[in-house]
């Protein structure tokens, strides 16, 4: 019998990395609860930002002081840690994208395999419920668009409430794209 695996609990919980690759398929996209995983699990260190900004602080302190130099930058802490949330966002959005597309071509290819059919009735009642199934499933889907913008400026707010002086760099347009997006809650693609 395999020894069970505790789950990982307090601090711990909070350090671990959120998964850096999630390997997505068409079938992920459509089983929903799994797709909702996945996010949950992308969002953890949204969800967690504030004591991991602390403990992000506190490790380029404990850096400094033990390397010997005074030359701790709270915008160097402010900064590594962004580029942590947005690599995060990125994933999180190419998820997204990706499986909204995914969910627009089942449905748009259902009815396109029904259309100019001749068909019963109740061949067409069976095919409206199955359709619908899946614009239900395909507008869930998109809506994770909108929650994900609410995390974001939620996240972006954490985040300036403790690094009140960084601001990327005009010059990064990467970065300037995600944080002009988060501060309006818009998607990115």
């Amino acid at each position: 019998m395999a020894p069970t695996r505790q789950p990982v609990l307090g601090s711990a919980a909070i350090e671990m990395p959120t998964p850096q690759r999630v390997r997505v398929t068409e079938s992920t996209c459509l089983q929903l609860s799994l797709f909702k995983d996945i996010m949950k699990e992308y969002r953890k260190l949204d969800d967690a930002i504030t004591m991991r900004l602390n403990r992000n602080n506190a490790q380029w302190r404990d850096k400094d002081r033990l390397g010997g130099r005074l030359s701790f930058s709270q915008d160097d802490a402010c900064e590594h840690f962004w580029k942590e949330l947005v690599a995060n966002w990125k994933g999180r959005a190419a998820v997204i994208d990706y499986c909204v597309k995914v969910a627009d071509r089942v449905v748009e290819g259902k009815k396109k395999a029904f259309e100019g059919q001749e068909a019963s009735l109740d061949a067409e009642r069976k095919f409206r419920s199955g359709v619908f199934g899946d614009e239900v499933k395909r507008n869930q889907i998109r809506q994770e668009i909108t929650v994900e913008a609410i995390v974001r400026r939620r996240s972006l707010e954490a985040f300036t409430s403790r690094c009140k002086h960084f601001e990327p760099p005009r010059t990064d347009v990467e970065a300037r794209k995600w944080w002009d997006a988060a501060i309006v809650g818009l998607h990115v693609e």
